[in-house]
């Protein structure tokens, strides 16, 4: 190959796209090619490595003994931390004819030196390169959209006008500052906002005197944003609330501007406020289920700009639940409006849930609320039979508003919280930790909250109890040997050489947090704001707090990736990963992912002597 294709070759990996324009011409005169016949061996375990290797075709496998650590194949490298320790941990094995380029250790050391960016990669904590990895796995023009301020949208003039301004006066102010949008401001200093669609839907449609007050037919309940905030949670605000506009504030609190859909559209190229706004709009269950049709497109768009995955979740959650609201003011009888809090549990409780997957979710009913049982139960299946349309699968554990056993009084939650605490089985530690779990959807929330802090009172203060509750994740274990090779199930030959990371990871880090979390009687449910809560109050100082997050991160964003390669090819979404599938720097993330969990794990046993169970 030429120098530049070369360079080329360098610059397309990470993280040597930071090479200054010398450093990556030096790489490129000092690399050689080698070719390798199928089992050579290239680096020996014990030996001292003289190369930086890079696969222009091919497989290596890693190995310690006859056990295959991990495998490279194009565009990856290896082993760059046995150059800088100058000792071979593994050894190196082409697993079919193979073409490298060789990189001399000296070069390597040397430019690692003069590299900061480069230094610090590769010697960089795990959280940081955890953080990093989600960064540079993008493209990196789309992935800075995260971090775009509402100041850097374009923001409409904000002209104000009194409330008592006529209409004809106010047409003329918005004609001559050329602008679609007047504020008002009435005699008491409260704002209200009219548009040009209120002209037109309300004075011409009714035919109003051009002399009558424009404050008639404006809006109030105004929605605002610092004009440093970030333009994601200016976007997050307009889809929960079904916003077409906000107002704007500087950091003295004066109004600066408005911002609108257009605006915000500008940076996002997705349809999140059109399809909130098709929700809103939706008169019958048929154009609701239209809207959410839409949702995974949203979902691949913002994955492929680079949007980290709790901002996505979030977003599908807030539309989750406008579908929620709307499906339930449809469907309920009117005696439950008012009484009653829908509530959903598990991964959607958690705002965890990004593509669609089983229903869990529970009605809570005031104890005053005149209904009768046939109408509740008629009400509940019909719920479940829509959603059940809509996509959502049935819970194989019967978890729904439909059984009866989690759509109940009050009052019959309250006696079912006491026998899960006092009468401790599996299935009473799964359903309390199911509840614990849960978020109000639409309805009544105080309901909830009430049932929460009743479960908080009744809470066992034994730490035999949180023992029992935790002992759980001793049955998954971490899919990691002792040699940093990933362990694979050899009972489970459907998913021959793929990991389960929801029962290797996921459900570890959940089921860990969520005990600590349940001890100390915190309300929140969200496992990253329960991890924050608990390094707040000293459980957790403030590297492994942030270990844990990015870690939990990574096995979401990796697990959707995984998930939107096998919905494009029609397979079926579920929580299995090939290792093979990932790149080197996924792989290595993954494993460091893994050791963090264990950590976790390791300081639950000790915290609740799980050891003794």
């Amino acid at each position: 190959m030429s120098i530049i294709e070369q360079t080329s070759f360098i610059r397309k990996i990470h993280p040597f796209e930071n090479l200054t324009k010398k450093q990556l011409e030096e790489f490129a005169e000092n690399l050689d090619i080698i070719y390798l016949q199928k089992d050579e061996i290239l680096q020996k375990q014990g030996s001292k490595p003289e190369n930086l290797f890079f696969i222009i075709k091919g497989l290596i496998q890693e190995k310690y003994d006859d056990e295959v650590l991990s495998i490279y194949s194009k565009n990856e490298f290896f082993d760059p931390i046995s150059l800088v320790e100058n000792y071979s941990k593994h050894t190196f094995v082409a697993a079919q004819e193979t073409i490298c380029y060789i990189l001399p250790r000296k070069i390597f050391i040397k430019t690692l030196h003069e590299n900061t960016s480069l230094e610090s990669f590769f010697f960089q904590s795990i959280s940081q390169k955890l953080n990093a990895n989600i960064s540079n796995e993008k493209d990196k023009e789309l992935a800075n959209l995260m971090l775009a301020k509402v100041k850097d949208a374009q923001v409409h003039r904000a002209v104000i006008v009194p409330y008592n301004t006529t209409i004809f006066n106010a047409v003329t102010t918005i004609k001559k500052e050329k602008v679609p949008t007047l504020l008002l401001k009435d005699d008491n200093e409260e704002m209200y906002i009219v548009t040009d669609s209120d002209f037109r839907e309300k004075v011409i449609l009714n035919r109003m005197d051009f002399d009558d007050v424009v404050g008639k037919i404006s809006n109030k309940g105004l929605k605002y944003v610092n004009e440093n905030d970030f333009l994601f949670n200016a976007q997050l605000l307009m889809a929960k609330h079904g916003l077409k506009r906000m107002v704007v504030k500087n950091d003295n609190n004066e109004i600066c501007g408005i911002i609108d859909q257009i605006s915000l559209s500008s940076f996002f190229a997705t349809h999140t406020f059109s399809v909130s706004n098709e929700i809103d709009k939706a008169d019958t269950i048929e154009e609701l289920k239209v809207a959410m049709l839409s949702f995974t497109k949203i979902i691949k768009s913002l994955n492929a700009k680079g949007v980290k995955v709790d901002f996505i979740s979030k977003l599908i959650n807030q539309l989750n639940r406008k579908i929620m609201h709307k499906l339930f003011k449809k469907l309920s009888p009117e005696a439950l409006i008012g009484k009653s809090c829908l509530v959903v549990m598990g991964s959607e409780g958690r705002g965890e849930q990004i593509l669609k997957t089983d229903q869990d979710n529970a009605l809570i009913i005031a104890d005053d609320c005149e209904i009768s049982d046939e109408e509740i139960l008629e009400f509940t299946n019909k719920y479940t039979e829509v959603l059940v349309d809509f996509g959502f699968p049935r819970c194989e554990g019967n978890i729904m508003v439909s059984n009866p056993y989690w759509c109940r009084r009050q009052k019959d939650f309250k006696d079912l919280i006491y026998e899960w605490i006092t009468k401790p089985s599996g299935d009473n530690f799964m359903n309390l930790a199911i509840f614990y779990d849960a978020v109000c959807a639409t309805g009544d929330r105080e309901l909830l909250i009430q049932l929460k802090e009743h479960l908080f009172k009744i809470g066992s203060t034994s730490k035999t109890f949180y023992m029992h509750f935790a002992k759980i994740i001793m049955d998954f274990n971490v899919p990691l040997g002792f040699f940093d090779g990933f362990v694979f199930s050899s009972k489970d030959k459907e998913h021959d050489n793929e990991i389960d990371i929801k029962k290797g990871g996921i459900f570890i880090i959940v089921q860990s947090i969520r005990t600590l979390s349940l001890e100390h009687k915190l309300m929140r449910s969200n496992t990253l704001k329960r991890i924050q809560d608990l390094k707040e109050i000293g459980e957790f100082d403030e590297e492994f707090a942030s270990e844990i997050t990015e870690a939990f991160n990574f096995l979401l964003t990796i697990k959707l990736k995984s998930n939107l390669e096998k919905l494009d090819s029609g397979q079926t979404v579920d929580n299995y990963i090939n290792p093979e599938n990932l790149n080197t720097m996924e792989k290595d993330l993954l494993k460091d992912s893994f050791k963090i969990f264990n950590k976790l794990k390791k300081k639950l046993e000790h915290h609740y002597k799980l050891n003794y169970v």
